[in-house]
């Protein structure tokens, strides 16, 4: 399930999570933000024991919209051990940000599979 979070917990939940985390940045008024949010939750639920989805209102939290430079939204973050891995901003809409996911997952499938 998706969680959403705020900056107090932000450090929290991404940083130690043993899982890959997917950062989605987004705010009421953004209508691509509503439109990409269902996607995220099919990924999450696809993907559920292989990367967490994490969603942060960026006008409640300022400190780490300004943190993480945030130009547009959404914007998406996938972050391994708290650091920034792939960036993801300007999305052009659902099958776009679909097909990132999917590379992106399958991705790290390949690097898994390498590290054993």
């Amino acid at each position: 399930m998706q969680m959403t979070i705020n900056e107090d917990h932000f450090e929290q939940e991404v940083s130690t999570s043993s899982l890959p985390v997917l950062v989605h940045f987004w705010a009421p008024w953004c209508g691509l933000c509503r439109m990409v949010t269902p996607i995220l939750h099919r990924f999450q639920s696809e993907w559920a024991d292989q990367v967490r989805v994490i969603d942060v209102n960026a006008d409640d939290s300022l400190r780490l919209a300004n943190f993480y430079q945030l130009t547009t939204l959404p914007t998406l973050l996938f972050m391994q051990h708290g650091q920034v891995v792939q960036r993801f901003e300007g999305l052009r809409g659902r099958d776009e940000l679909k097909r990132i996911l999917d590379s992106l997952m399958q991705q790290q499938l390949l690097e898994q599979t390498l590290l054993q």
